[in-house]
């Protein structure tokens, strides 16, 4: 079963430097193109430790239903 929440990060703002993948207990998340993270659906677990740790704030923990 999927979890109900979702890490959603901001392209935007995301400065790419890996904190996130360091934390993310499901390896979830990953570079794209260098430029910025990207979340695999299918393996994040919306535990927020990734939330926590983006020192640039790109990245909010949502619900499924609200991406």
């Amino acid at each position: 079963m999927m979890s109900k929440r979702i890490a959603a990060p901001d392209s935007s703002i995301c400065v790419a430097c890996g904190a996130c993948i360091k934390v993310c207990p499901r390896e979830a998340i990953s570079i794209f193109k260098g430029c910025c993270a990207i979340v695999d659906i299918e393996k994040c677990i919306g535990c927020g430790k990734c939330e926590k740790i983006c020192p640039a704030g790109c990245i909010t923990v949502k619900d499924r239903e609200e991406i």
